[in-house]
């Protein structure tokens, strides 16, 4: 067995790997990958065409806001496409509520725009479903065990421990000195 081989073996006590292949992706990272995409293309739109949004739904005066809508949409969708997915669908699901309670008054009957703000609510509760969903399996797969201390009293650092370590660089092949300066 070549020294790369021995350095590179796991140990009993290493982690375990639970899954392999072209992607250990979730269903839910998935999920929430395609839910930062979509903020994001939600956003652009909220931030580029405020004013067809308001007419469409009945909410005209309420530009400002759209907009406002849409930086926080790209501001939850960042970080929806990271390593810490969770913050950005927490972000996601608050902006959910603040986007249903929008919507909620759009359906009074002085709106002649009732119709569409009725399937923007449905929409907008779909879409919260999604981010639940997600946020759920996320926040479960890539739990850290908040609150309970791990112990590595019992590890050196070093994967065959330190005694099978010592030693190890005198026995590298190291280029002699004639092949370093070529």
């Amino acid at each position: 067995m070549n020294l790369l081989n021995r350095l590179t073996d796991r140990s009993p006590g290493d982690p375990r790997i639970l899954q392999t292949g072209a992607s250990s992706l979730t269903a839910s990272d998935r999920l929430a990958c395609g839910l930062g995409w979509f903020s994001l293309a939600l956003g652009a739109v909220e931030l580029m065409a405020p004013g067809h949004i308001t007419r469409t739904l009945g909410l005209q005066g309420k530009e400002t806001l759209v907009r406002a809508y849409g930086a926080r949409e790209v501001a939850a969708g960042v970080p929806t496409l990271s390593m810490d997915s969770h913050v950005g669908l927490a972000g996601r699901i608050a902006g959910d509520i603040i986007d249903i309670a929008t919507l909620l008054p759009a359906l009074g009957r002085h709106n002649p725009q009732r119709g569409n703000a009725l399937l923007a609510l449905v929409a907008v509760g779909t879409v919260t479903a999604l981010d639940c969903i997600a946020f759920t399996g996320v926040s479960r797969v890539h739990s850290r065990n908040r609150g309970r201390t791990l112990d590595y009293s019992d590890r050196s650092g070093l994967p065959r421990g330190v005694a099978a370590s010592r030693g190890l660089a005198r026995h590298a092949r190291v280029p002699s000195e004639g092949a370093r300066a070529a």
